[in-house]
Protein backbone atom coordinates (compact mmCIF):
# COMPACT_ATOMS: atom_id res chain seq x y z
CA UNK A 1 0.00 0.00 0.00
CA UNK A 2 1.34 3.44 -0.95
CA UNK A 3 1.09 5.75 2.05
CA UNK A 4 2.92 8.70 0.48
CA UNK A 5 0.99 11.95 0.75
CA UNK A 6 2.67 14.83 -1.12
CA UNK A 7 0.61 17.38 0.83
CA UNK A 8 1.64 16.05 4.26
CA UNK A 9 4.79 18.22 4.65
CA UNK A 10 2.77 21.38 3.91
CA UNK A 11 0.04 20.34 6.35
CA UNK A 12 2.58 19.65 9.09
CA UNK A 13 4.41 22.91 8.38
CA UNK A 14 1.21 24.90 8.73
CA UNK A 15 0.45 23.10 11.99
CA UNK A 16 3.97 23.83 13.24
CA UNK A 17 3.58 27.54 12.47
CA UNK A 18 0.26 27.63 14.35
CA UNK A 19 1.95 25.90 17.29
CA UNK A 20 4.85 28.38 17.13
CA UNK A 21 2.45 31.34 17.20
CA UNK A 22 1.63 30.36 20.79
CA UNK A 23 4.90 28.86 22.02
CA UNK A 24 7.58 30.80 20.15
CA UNK A 25 7.22 33.89 22.40
CA UNK A 26 8.38 31.57 25.22
CA UNK A 27 11.38 30.30 23.24
CA UNK A 28 13.93 32.78 24.61
CA UNK A 29 12.94 32.04 28.19
CA UNK A 30 12.98 28.31 27.44
CA UNK A 31 16.55 28.63 26.15
CA UNK A 32 17.62 30.43 29.33
CA UNK A 33 16.10 27.67 31.45
CA UNK A 34 17.84 24.99 29.39
CA UNK A 35 21.06 27.01 29.59
CA UNK A 36 20.92 26.91 33.38
CA UNK A 37 20.38 23.16 33.34
CA UNK A 38 22.98 22.19 30.74
CA UNK A 39 25.66 24.90 31.32
CA UNK A 40 26.40 25.08 27.58
CA UNK A 41 24.74 27.26 24.90
CA UNK A 42 25.02 24.39 22.42
CA UNK A 43 23.46 21.79 24.73
CA UNK A 44 20.82 24.34 25.76
CA UNK A 45 19.91 24.89 22.11
CA UNK A 46 19.61 21.13 21.57
CA UNK A 47 17.44 20.72 24.65
CA UNK A 48 15.21 23.65 23.70
CA UNK A 49 14.81 22.29 20.15
CA UNK A 50 13.94 18.85 21.53
CA UNK A 51 11.48 20.33 24.01
CA UNK A 52 9.66 22.27 21.29
CA UNK A 53 9.48 19.18 19.08
CA UNK A 54 8.26 17.01 21.96
CA UNK A 55 5.68 19.62 22.97
CA UNK A 56 4.39 19.84 19.38
CA UNK A 57 4.04 16.08 19.10
CA UNK A 58 2.48 15.73 22.55
CA UNK A 59 0.00 18.54 21.99
CA UNK A 60 -1.39 16.66 18.99
CA UNK A 61 -2.34 13.78 21.30
CA UNK A 62 -3.90 15.89 24.05
CA UNK A 63 -7.63 16.38 24.37
CA UNK A 64 -7.34 20.02 25.44
CA UNK A 65 -4.57 22.60 25.27
CA UNK A 66 -2.57 23.26 28.48
CA UNK A 67 -4.03 25.99 30.62
CA UNK A 68 -0.54 27.31 31.46
CA UNK A 69 1.60 26.98 28.30
CA UNK A 70 4.72 28.36 30.02
CA UNK A 71 4.68 25.87 32.89
CA UNK A 72 3.77 23.01 30.55
CA UNK A 73 6.64 23.78 28.15
CA UNK A 74 9.08 23.96 31.05
CA UNK A 75 7.75 20.62 32.26
CA UNK A 76 8.44 19.05 28.85
CA UNK A 77 12.01 20.42 28.91
CA UNK A 78 12.51 19.28 32.51
CA UNK A 79 11.38 15.74 31.74
CA UNK A 80 13.69 15.52 28.72
CA UNK A 81 16.66 16.78 30.71
CA UNK A 82 15.97 14.53 33.70
CA UNK A 83 15.74 11.56 31.34
CA UNK A 84 19.12 12.49 29.86
CA UNK A 85 20.99 12.92 33.13
CA UNK A 86 19.51 9.81 34.69
CA UNK A 87 20.34 7.64 31.67
CA UNK A 88 23.44 5.49 32.24
CA UNK A 89 26.45 6.83 30.37
CA UNK A 90 29.61 5.09 29.23
CA UNK A 91 31.61 8.28 29.57
CA UNK A 92 31.17 11.65 31.24
CA UNK A 93 31.87 14.63 29.02
CA UNK A 94 34.03 17.38 30.55
CA UNK A 95 32.09 20.45 31.60
CA UNK A 96 32.73 23.70 29.79
CA UNK A 97 34.44 26.65 31.43
CA UNK A 98 31.73 28.93 32.81
CA UNK A 99 33.90 31.33 34.75
CA UNK A 100 32.81 34.12 32.40
CA UNK A 101 29.03 33.69 31.95
CA UNK A 102 26.86 36.47 30.50
CA UNK A 103 25.66 38.96 33.10
CA UNK A 104 22.04 37.85 32.87
CA UNK A 105 22.94 34.28 33.76
CA UNK A 106 25.29 35.35 36.53
CA UNK A 107 22.62 37.53 38.11
CA UNK A 108 19.96 34.85 37.77
CA UNK A 109 21.85 31.93 39.21
CA UNK A 110 25.52 32.72 39.80
CA UNK A 111 28.11 30.20 38.76
CA UNK A 112 25.55 27.55 39.55
CA UNK A 113 24.59 24.12 40.13
CA UNK A 114 27.12 21.53 39.03
CA UNK A 115 27.16 20.20 42.58
CA UNK A 116 23.40 19.60 42.70
CA UNK A 117 21.33 16.53 42.00
CA UNK A 118 19.13 16.94 38.88
CA UNK A 119 15.88 17.65 40.71
CA UNK A 120 17.62 20.06 43.08
CA UNK A 121 19.12 21.94 40.15
CA UNK A 122 15.80 22.20 38.32
CA UNK A 123 13.96 23.31 41.46
CA UNK A 124 16.49 26.05 42.26
CA UNK A 125 16.49 27.36 38.69
CA UNK A 126 12.69 27.33 38.38
CA UNK A 127 12.27 29.19 41.66
CA UNK A 128 15.22 31.57 41.82
CA UNK A 129 15.73 32.34 38.14
CA UNK A 130 12.18 32.11 36.77
CA UNK A 131 10.05 32.78 39.85
CA UNK A 132 7.63 29.89 39.45
CA UNK A 133 5.42 29.19 42.44
CA UNK A 134 6.07 26.10 44.56
CA UNK A 135 2.88 24.56 43.19
CA UNK A 136 3.93 25.22 39.59
CA UNK A 137 7.37 23.74 40.23
CA UNK A 138 5.78 20.64 41.75
CA UNK A 139 3.65 20.28 38.62
CA UNK A 140 6.60 20.83 36.27
CA UNK A 141 8.77 18.25 38.07
CA UNK A 142 5.94 15.82 38.77
CA UNK A 143 6.39 15.87 42.53
CA UNK A 144 4.88 17.43 45.67
CA UNK A 145 5.24 20.90 47.14
CA UNK A 146 6.92 19.36 50.17
CA UNK A 147 9.49 17.63 47.97
CA UNK A 148 10.14 20.91 46.14
CA UNK A 149 10.75 22.70 49.44
CA UNK A 150 13.20 19.99 50.46
CA UNK A 151 14.99 20.14 47.10
CA UNK A 152 15.29 23.91 47.36
CA UNK A 153 16.69 23.66 50.88
CA UNK A 154 19.25 21.05 49.88
CA UNK A 155 20.16 22.73 46.62
CA UNK A 156 20.67 26.21 48.03
CA UNK A 157 22.80 24.76 50.79
CA UNK A 158 25.15 23.07 48.31
CA UNK A 159 25.76 26.00 45.97
CA UNK A 160 29.37 27.09 45.79
CA UNK A 161 31.82 28.41 43.22
CA UNK A 162 32.76 25.58 40.85
CA UNK A 163 36.35 24.91 39.91
CA UNK A 164 36.18 23.72 36.34
CA UNK A 165 38.61 23.25 33.50
CA UNK A 166 37.63 22.88 29.90
CA UNK A 167 38.59 19.67 28.15
CA UNK A 168 37.96 20.76 24.57
CA UNK A 169 40.76 20.82 22.03
CA UNK A 170 40.11 23.21 19.14
CA UNK A 171 40.27 21.79 15.62
CA UNK A 172 41.81 25.06 14.47
CA UNK A 173 43.47 23.77 11.30
CA UNK A 174 40.32 22.16 9.93
CA UNK A 175 38.23 25.23 10.74
CA UNK A 176 40.80 27.51 9.10
CA UNK A 177 40.66 25.34 5.98
CA UNK A 178 36.86 25.51 5.99
CA UNK A 179 36.95 29.31 6.29
CA UNK A 180 39.49 29.57 3.45
CA UNK A 181 37.34 27.48 1.11
CA UNK A 182 34.23 29.37 2.21
CA UNK A 183 35.81 32.76 1.52
CA UNK A 184 36.98 31.49 -1.88
CA UNK A 185 33.34 30.51 -2.63
CA UNK A 186 34.60 27.00 -3.34
CA UNK A 187 31.74 24.51 -2.84
CA UNK A 188 33.84 21.59 -4.01
CA UNK A 189 36.64 22.60 -1.65
CA UNK A 190 34.19 22.64 1.24
CA UNK A 191 32.80 19.24 0.26
CA UNK A 192 36.32 17.82 0.05
CA UNK A 193 36.88 18.68 3.72
CA UNK A 194 33.91 16.49 4.72
CA UNK A 195 34.10 12.79 5.34
CA UNK A 196 31.67 10.83 3.17
CA UNK A 197 29.78 9.93 6.33
CA UNK A 198 29.76 13.49 7.69
CA UNK A 199 26.43 14.89 8.85
CA UNK A 200 25.61 18.47 7.89
CA UNK A 201 22.79 20.18 9.77
CA UNK A 202 21.13 23.56 9.79
CA UNK A 203 19.98 23.37 13.39
CA UNK A 204 16.22 23.47 13.67
CA UNK A 205 15.65 23.33 9.91
CA UNK A 206 17.22 20.50 7.91
CA UNK A 207 20.00 17.90 7.91
CA UNK A 208 21.87 15.56 5.59
CA UNK A 209 23.74 12.45 6.72
CA UNK A 210 25.49 11.39 3.53
CA UNK A 211 27.50 12.76 0.61
CA UNK A 212 24.49 13.49 -1.56
CA UNK A 213 22.82 16.30 -3.45
CA UNK A 214 21.09 17.59 -0.33
CA UNK A 215 24.42 18.09 1.46
CA UNK A 216 25.83 20.06 -1.48
CA UNK A 217 22.68 22.19 -1.58
CA UNK A 218 23.13 22.96 2.11
CA UNK A 219 26.74 24.03 1.53
CA UNK A 220 25.63 26.19 -1.38
CA UNK A 221 22.95 27.70 0.80
CA UNK A 222 25.56 28.72 3.38
CA UNK A 223 27.67 30.31 0.63
CA UNK A 224 25.06 31.85 -1.62
CA UNK A 225 22.08 32.28 0.68
CA UNK A 226 22.83 35.97 1.27
CA UNK A 227 20.97 36.87 -1.95
CA UNK A 228 17.83 35.15 -0.70
CA UNK A 229 18.31 36.68 2.76
CA UNK A 230 18.48 40.20 1.35
CA UNK A 231 15.25 39.65 -0.58
CA UNK A 232 13.44 37.51 1.98
CA UNK A 233 10.41 39.81 1.85
CA UNK A 234 9.62 38.35 -1.59
CA UNK A 235 11.63 35.12 -1.79
CA UNK A 236 11.05 33.81 1.74
CA UNK A 237 13.68 31.95 3.75
CA UNK A 238 13.33 33.93 6.97
CA UNK A 239 10.65 36.23 8.29
CA UNK A 240 10.85 39.55 6.45
CA UNK A 241 11.19 41.51 9.70
CA UNK A 242 14.61 39.96 10.31
CA UNK A 243 16.22 41.13 7.05
CA UNK A 244 17.55 44.25 8.82
CA UNK A 245 19.31 45.76 5.83
CA UNK A 246 21.18 42.62 4.74
CA UNK A 247 22.96 42.92 1.39
CA UNK A 248 23.14 40.19 -1.28
CA UNK A 249 26.96 40.03 -1.25
CA UNK A 250 28.87 36.90 -0.24
CA UNK A 251 29.13 36.26 3.52
CA UNK A 252 32.57 35.89 5.10
CA UNK A 253 33.79 33.13 7.44
CA UNK A 254 36.25 33.77 10.27
CA UNK A 255 37.76 31.37 12.79
CA UNK A 256 37.26 32.35 16.42
CA UNK A 257 38.04 30.47 19.63
CA UNK A 258 35.13 30.26 22.05
CA UNK A 259 35.88 28.52 25.34
CA UNK A 260 38.73 26.54 23.79
CA UNK A 261 36.66 25.48 20.78
CA UNK A 262 37.34 26.65 17.21
CA UNK A 263 34.20 28.01 15.55
CA UNK A 264 33.51 29.59 12.19
CA UNK A 265 31.64 32.88 12.55
CA UNK A 266 29.71 33.76 9.39
CA UNK A 267 29.62 37.51 8.79
CA UNK A 268 26.97 39.02 6.49
CA UNK A 269 27.15 42.46 4.88
CA UNK A 270 24.47 44.97 5.87
CA UNK A 271 23.76 48.59 5.11
CA UNK A 272 25.37 49.52 8.43
CA UNK A 273 28.33 47.13 8.21
CA UNK A 274 29.09 43.46 8.87
CA UNK A 275 27.27 41.41 11.48
CA UNK A 276 27.39 37.72 12.42
CA UNK A 277 24.24 35.89 11.38
CA UNK A 278 25.41 32.28 11.70
CA UNK A 279 27.94 30.16 13.59
CA UNK A 280 29.34 26.82 12.44
CA UNK A 281 30.53 24.12 14.85
CA UNK A 282 32.59 21.13 13.80
CA UNK A 283 33.34 17.57 14.77
CA UNK A 284 36.61 16.35 13.28
CA UNK A 285 38.26 13.03 12.63
CA UNK A 286 41.85 12.70 11.43
CA UNK A 287 42.01 16.17 9.90
CA UNK A 288 38.62 16.13 8.20
CA UNK A 289 35.13 17.21 9.16
CA UNK A 290 32.95 14.44 10.59
CA UNK A 291 30.06 16.73 11.51
CA UNK A 292 29.04 20.31 10.69
CA UNK A 293 26.28 22.15 12.53
CA UNK A 294 25.16 25.52 11.20
CA UNK A 295 23.49 27.67 13.86
CA UNK A 296 21.30 30.14 11.96
CA UNK A 297 17.75 29.85 13.33
CA UNK A 298 19.11 29.91 16.89
CA UNK A 299 19.07 33.56 17.99
CA UNK A 300 19.62 32.85 21.69
CA UNK A 301 22.76 30.75 21.23
CA UNK A 302 24.15 33.20 18.64
CA UNK A 303 23.49 36.15 20.94
CA UNK A 304 25.25 34.53 23.90
CA UNK A 305 28.34 33.47 21.96
CA UNK A 306 28.68 36.80 20.14
CA UNK A 307 28.24 38.75 23.37
CA UNK A 308 31.04 36.81 25.01
CA UNK A 309 33.28 37.22 21.97
CA UNK A 310 32.42 40.93 21.78
CA UNK A 311 31.19 40.87 18.16
CA UNK A 312 28.07 42.29 16.53
CA UNK A 313 25.27 40.00 15.39
CA UNK A 314 21.81 40.04 13.85
CA UNK A 315 19.03 37.52 14.63
CA UNK A 316 17.23 35.42 12.03
CA UNK A 317 14.33 34.30 14.20
CA UNK A 318 13.44 30.69 14.99
CA UNK A 319 11.52 29.76 11.85
CA UNK A 320 12.32 29.32 8.19
CA UNK A 321 9.77 30.28 5.56
CA UNK A 322 9.36 28.93 2.06
CA UNK A 323 7.44 31.86 0.61
CA UNK A 324 6.24 35.34 1.30
CA UNK A 325 2.87 34.00 2.37
CA UNK A 326 4.50 32.62 5.50
CA UNK A 327 5.91 35.97 6.58
CA UNK A 328 3.93 38.26 8.88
Amino acid sequence: MNTDDPELPDILRRSWHRFADTYEPLRGELFRYCRHLTRSPWDAEDLAQDAMARAFATLGRMGVAPTNPRAWLFRVASNLWLDQVRRPRLAIEPLEDVTRPPAELREAAGTLLVQLAPQERAAVVLKDAFDFSLADIAGILGTTVGAVKAALHRGRGKLREPDLESGRVPARGVVDAFCAAFNAHDVHGLAALLLDSAAVEVVGATASHAADETREQMLRGMLFGSERLADAATLGGIEARFVCGARPTFPRAETRIYRDEALALIWYAHEDGEHVRAINRFETDDGRIAGLRNYFFTPDAIAEVCAELGVSHRPNGYRWWLSREGCP
